[in-house]
């Protein structure tokens, strides 16, 4: 029996021969003096309130009706490039985004910036995908990590996108 490592999760995989390979069982991992289980947790757990606390705090928010704007609730400045160059930048209107989103005003959102309202979906899955490895550790994440690099590319190229769009029609 060989032992091996998820290169993301550093969670140790049985190989029972070259080409089977399955997730160590809790007991399996405990007889073999592997008790990272909890340390796995807890990552997970910090993992998921990342986007919990954005979100949360998003939902505190009043969703400016102009569309942005609405991070200044938060103590922060003016945008900088609607300051200094008079346009848009390409995460204008993304808290207000978040926070139409939280509010169960989908359309709204996506209005206010069509990237932030996919970054709120997103955002969600990684809850998700966070509490689901943290109740099942043997959980594999390879599969994951290619396809959520996908989708943040996906969204990148929307949000520039969208940008371009109001640009063009300021």
């Amino acid at each position: 029996m060989k032992i091996f490592f998820d290169f993301v999760t550093e969670i140790p995989f049985v190989s029972l021969s070259e080409s089977v390979s399955r997730p160590v069982k809790l007991g399996e991992m405990q007889e073999l003096g592997m008790e990272n289980v909890s340390r796995v947790r807890v990552l997970a757990v910090l993992v998921a309130l990342v986007p919990i606390v954005l979100l949360a705090t998003a939902s505190r928010l009043t969703p400016n009706p102009e569309g942005l704007g609405t991070h200044q609730q938060l103590g922060l400045p003016p945008c900088t490039s609607r300051v200094l160059l008079g346009i848009r930048c390409p995460a204008c209107g993304m808290t207000t985004s978040w926070a139409y989103f939280m509010h169960g005003q989908w359309i709204q959102s996506v209005h206010a910036n069509s990237g932030g309202f996919l970054l709120a979906i997103g955002s969600c899955c990684v809850v998700f995908v966070a509490a689901c490895k943290a109740i099942w550790v043997e959980l594999k994440m390879a599969g994951y990590q290619k396809n959520a690099a996908l989708v943040a590319i996906g969204i990148l190229a929307i949000t520039i996108a969208d940008w371009a769009f109001r640009l063009a029609s300021e």
